[in-house]
């Protein structure tokens, strides 16, 4: 079965840093994708930020130039992605939820969502 599991959230200032890890496990052959997305209260769940198999990237433009998505190549932990937040703001608190797109394992090609890791940011 596969899980993501991620890590890294909590409280910082405003200007600060944050970075988030997701770490999918399971008997994974390939994953298409991976990336982030958050939620505020009240409000949709956007995307943040995702990486695909190639190393390609794509950014929301409230985030272009502060966040910077990657993804561990190392054989033994190549499911890991990570999220580099700098300069945060105020309107940067939400909750995390890595997700991971087009993940082949022995039952076939499926999506799945980590549980969501909770960043707030103080002004």
């Amino acid at each position: 079965q596969v899980q993501l599991v991620e890590s890294g959230g909590g409280l910082v200032q405003a200007g600060g840093s944050l970075t988030l890890s997701c770490a999918a496990s399971g008997s994974i052959f390939g994953i298409n994708a991976m990336g982030w997305y958050r939620q505020a209260p009240g409000k949709q769940r956007e995307l943040v930020a995702f990486i695909r198999s190639g190393d390609s990237t794509s950014y929301a433009d409230s985030v272009k130039g502060r966040f910077t998505i990657s993804r561990d190549n190392a054989k033994n932990t190549k499911n890991t992605v990570y999220l580099q937040m700098n300069s945060l703001k105020p309107e940067d608190t939400a909750v995390y939820y890595c997700a991971a797109d087009g993940v082949r394992t022995t039952l076939g090609e499926d999506n799945y969502w980590g549980q969501g890791t909770q960043v707030t940011v103080s002004s």
